[in-house]
């Protein structure tokens, strides 16, 4: 199989992440998962593992995580989602993408147990994950950090059994999906937590906070909760990195650097704190500097990500009303500029109206854009009826969003591109190719 082939391979299997019009329960089934990891000899077994859950901050809590027990000296597995520019960036090893050719030999190992079962209908989410779990196996890991994908009850990656059971903040977002209220979602989240462990927590509203401590109570589990048992405390800021300090369970942390912008991250930082302090409980000490060096040097692309200055150039994937508002709250913050143009594609599932409420508080120019997964992509004009007094500007590609943007901004201004995980990726791409 050459990588062309494996990625052909990939593409044949549903991809619910460039899909709305499907119903979660009945296309995620958990048996299915627990099969092939079962043909495949169980390959999540036998590793010390981190489970993500949560809306927001999923991604940046688990590359933090990881950075941390790299630093320690530990041979970490990172596995996230979506990816940005390539397949490859969702599975990684301390700072190694998994290769194009160890990717093909592994794809054909579970090409073959596909093939030698009675329902090979899976997801392309699904074989990848199954994807790092066998590399994971192989490389013989210390430890393998999991983001789920949706939801986290039916993910294909709830098939783990982890030391510590993460949900980060949870907010209103696939709504159609997972339900209406925060009780619903938060339900749906906290079907990661398992028997008798430890379960990290951020700050919560109390309709989700409520429904995870049930679950935790339910199993046996020690609730370890950011802004209670974990405390943070904001020093400085400016565009090179945040200032804080952080008392953790045993701990405190004082003057930690990080290039993560935004008080989110601050937030995000905390909870994986809260990890790092959690695995004393399992007789796992990570020293005071393995922390410090780990916030420094973690790094998560695409979230309040500066690819240029003369003008600003941030790229951020906020993708609901909660993350916009984040978002929108660390510019005001963080950056000085004259003029603020927002460079805006959304996905048809997305809260538009609660996206837009939150960027246009920055009072910016607007460059409507969309991306080239035409399913999920809603189109420009549809955005333009919601903002008609500010004039946005249309265009159809992003490429050509930036182009009208960097021509209408000078030296002091910032370009934001923004609204969806899918537009962001294709900025980053169209930058480093440039």
């Amino acid at each position: 199989m050459t990588y062309p082939e494996a990625l052909q391979y990939l593409n044949s299997f549903i991809n619910y992440e460039k899909k709305s019009d499907y119903e979660y329960k009945k296309s995620f089934k958990l048996e299915k998962m627990c099969a092939l990891t079962e043909a495949l000899g169980l390959p999540q077994e036998g590793i010390k593992s981190i489970h993500i859950a949560g809306t927001k901050g999923k991604g940046s809590t688990a590359a933090i995580t990881q950075s941390i027990l790299k630093n320690a000296g530990l041979k970490v597995g990172l596995y996230t989602s979506p990816h940005l520019v390539s397949f490859r960036e969702r599975i990684r090893i301390n700072d190694s993408l998994i290769s194009e050719d160890e990717t093909c030999r592994i794809l054909e190992r579970i090409r073959q147990a596909v093939e030698g079962m009675k329902d090979g209908d899976f997801s392309f989410f699904e074989i990848y994950t199954a994807l790092a779990f066998l590399y994971f196996k192989e490389k013989k890991l210390d430890f393998a950090i999991y983001e789920t994908g949706l939801g986290g009850r039916l993910d294909a990656t709830n098939v783990v059994r982890p030391l510590v059971s993460v949900i980060t903040p949870i907010s209103y977002e696939h709504t159609m999906l997972l339900g209406n209220t925060l009780k619903d979602i938060a339900a749906e989240k906290a079907g990661i937590i398992k028997p008798n462990s430890i379960c990290i927590s951020g700050p919560q509203e109390r309709e989700a906070l409520d429904v995870i401590e049930d679950a935790c109570e339910r199993l046996g589990n020690r609730l370890v909760l950011v802004g209670r048992d974990i405390l943070f405390e904001e020093l400085s800021s400016n565009d090179e990195k945040e200032i804080f300090n952080v008392f953790g369970l045993a701990t405190e942390y004082p003057m930690l650097e990080s290039s993560l912008l935004g008080t989110h991250q601050v937030v995000n930082t905390a909870a994986a704190i809260g990890i790092i302090d959690s695995l004393r409980f399992h007789g796992i000490a990570i020293s005071q500097d393995a922390v410090r060096r780990g916030v420094k040097e973690a790094r998560w692309d695409g979230r309040l990500e500066i690819v240029s200055k003369r003008p600003y150039v941030i790229l951020d994937g906020a993708q609901n009303r909660a993350s916009a508002n984040a978002l929108a709250r660390a510019i005001k913050k963080i950056f000085k500029y004259k003029k603020l143009i927002l460079v805006l594609g959304v996905s048809k599932d997305k809260d538009i109206e609660g996206i837009l409420k939150e960027m246009l508080s920055l009072k910016p120019e607007v460059v409507l854009t969309k991306s080239k997964v035409a399913e999920r992509a809603l189109e420009p004009r549809t955005i333009r009826k919601l903002i008609p007094r500010r004039n946005p500007i249309l265009t159809s590609t992003v490429e050509a969003a930036l182009n009208e943007a960097r021509a209408r901004a000078d030296a002091h201004d910032l370009i934001l591109v923004t609204g969806s995980l899918f537009v962001v990726g294709e900025a980053k791409e169209i930058y480093e190719r440039n």
